[in-house]
């Protein structure tokens, strides 16, 4: 699985965000659906990804690892903690 993802997900990222100008994939916040460690690598790897960006997925996996679905809900949670611990302007790393 982690292969297919990697093999795909850029592609998918240009198809939604190039109509809106966003080809960085740094400037994003992201929330990743932690399905492992190794499809979480893949994407930071692939997708040239500082090492910030999967940390909140990485967190929520090392902290309950793979919950099915509701890995989403955790992940969305524990950016919206961590951005008000912070001080954050909005709940994704207080980017717009």
């Amino acid at each position: 699985m982690p292969q297919v993802i990697s093999d795909n997900i850029e592609k998918s990222l240009q198809e939604t965000f190039s109509p809106i100008g966003i080809s960085d994939w740094n400037s994003i916040f992201w929330v990743t659906h932690p399905g492992g460690p190794a499809i979480l690598n893949q994407i930071e790897t692939t997708l040239g990804l500082k090492e910030e960006k999967p940390r909140t997925s990485k967190h929520v996996l090392s902290e309950y690892g793979n919950m099915s679905s509701a890995c989403v809900l955790f992940v969305l949670d524990e950016m919206r903690r961590r951005s008000m611990e912070e001080g954050k302007a909005t709940t994704g790393e207080g980017l717009t």
